[in-house]
């Protein structure tokens, strides 16, 4: 390893710094360069024996790249107030869920709704940017409808937002009476 600024050797270089990362599978470092002083961090992890192949729509097989996903992530979340612990924990659980639920090749498609699933569940903008390039939407009416869906499925999981609607309704009042036995 040598300092990605001067190029001095590891023995010019200073951990400042480690913690786990990537649920454990990691361990981040934040080192410092003794000969330029500028510090830069590092991430040591575990080479998996297994590598999955990403089979892309048009039929190539594409060894797994989880680079590309956080990219995707970061475009999306552009300028939203996302944080970089959740697309990097997004990625950790999407490549996790592929890697048990495919043997060694996942379709493209199975990678993209996971994405879709979680960042649905982070960020509704950044869903409905992500979901823009990824579906391909063709017009105006479908990017709307996939924005109503998004609303609408927020307010089944959230148990919150559905009391708005329920005020002075048999279900409002059921849940009234059970909450104050």
């Amino acid at each position: 390893m040598h300092c990605p600024f001067c190029h001095a050797e590891k023995e010019s270089l200073k951990v400042i710094d480690s913690r786990t990362c990537e649920a454990g599978r990691a361990i981040r470092r934040r080192r410092q360069c003794l000969q330029c002083r500028k510090r830069f961090t590092t991430y040591e992890r575990i080479e998996d024996q297994l590598k999955l192949t990403v089979i892309k729509k048009d039929g190539r097989r594409e060894p797994w790249d989880r680079s590309k996903i956080l990219h995707g992530l970061e475009r999306a979340c552009f300028k939203r107030p996302v944080r970089e612990e959740d697309l990097l924990r997004i990625c950790d659980e999407v490549e996790d869920e592929s890697a048990k639920a495919h043997d060694r090749e996942v379709p493209v498609a199975a990678v993209g709704q996971l994405v879709q699933e979680k960042l649905r569940r982070l960020d509704q903008v950044a869903y409905v940017r992500f979901a823009s390039v990824y579906k391909q939407f063709k017009t105006l009416e479908e990017l709307v409808n996939e924005a109503h869906a998004v609303i609408d499925a927020q307010r089944y999981e959230d148990p919150e937002q559905g009391k708005l609607f329920l005020d002075g309704s048999p279900a409002s009042r059921l849940h009234r009476d059970s909450a104050g036995s």
